[in-house]
């Protein structure tokens, strides 16, 4: 079954008299259940395509269908609904409030929920979250006292907390380093094979093998589209762990 689709979408934007066609017709579809990363030099359209699919722009012409409904058809309601609901944002940044635990970010979502929930409810899908991502032990923290990594990781539990469809992840692994990526990959892979369908954008290629199906954009167009020999990211962390091992062992023999 598709999730989305789009038609041939173009996206203009104007300043004054000069008009940049960041998106030339581009038509893609995404079945559920799907890892797919995008890929694309500065400038390529890939964070303009991940902002239409998120809802967070409209394109200038084409069709986008989510879960089979036009978009265009959407009313700024429906739309909120949308992005509250069925899907779910992960940023390179991070976003979190810097005042307030780990708790309270990944809770927040659910408090512009359209339905009521009690806060009962609302503590109890926020643990939840945290614990799939592995911080069940920092629930209290506040975004200074974590890591790059479990910052991260609290972002992804606040776009899981509204038990979305699809997760959108900008340049998920910028702010990270190998180690801490590899571990974010790896929760992300197993995230998908429990079946949440995942949109990444990256300009890292070693990133971009790690999901199923790659996207090639430039200069607004769609010019490869592949299915990829997905490398998983736990192999990837048992042999750095090896690496590890090695150069400790060798650190103490010398």
């Amino acid at each position: 079954m598709s999730v989305i689709e789009l038609k041939n979408i173009t996206r203009i934007y104007k300043t004054g008299s000069v008009s940049v066609d960041a998106l030339k017709g581009i038509d893609l579809t995404i079945q559920e259940g799907e890892f797919v990363a995008i890929m694309g030099s500065s400038g390529s359209g890939k964070s303009t395509l991940m902002n239409i699919i998120g809802c967070l722009d409209r394109p200038t012409s084409g069709n986008y269908f989510l879960n089979g409904e036009d978009v265009a058809t959407f009313t700024k309601d429906k739309l909120a609904r949308l992005r509250n609901q069925t899907l779910g944002f992960v940023f390179q940044a991070f976003h979190l409030l810097p005042r307030t635990t780990a708790l309270e970010n990944v809770e927040l979502p659910l408090l512009y929920r359209e339905e009521e929930l009690s806060w009962k409810e609302i503590h109890k899908r926020a643990r939840e979250a945290l614990d799939i991502v592995g911080l069940s032990d920092r629930v209290e923290h506040t975004p200074n006292e974590l890591s790059g990594g479990q910052k991260q990781r609290v972002a992804v539990a606040r776009a899981l907390v509204t038990r979305p469809d699809v997760l959108l992840a900008d340049e998920p692994t910028g702010n990270l380093d190998s180690r801490t990526s590899l571990d974010l990959i790896d929760m992300l892979q197993r995230l998908n094979r429990e079946g949440l369908t995942i949109l990444m954008v990256t300009h890292e290629p070693e990133i971009a093998n790690f999901a199923e199906r790659i996207i090639t954009l430039r200069d607004g167009l769609i010019i490869k589209d592949r299915q990829s020999v997905q490398m998983q990211a736990s192999e990837a962390l048992k042999n750095w762990k090896d690496v590890d091992e090695i150069e400790y062992e060798n650190s103490v023999s010398l």
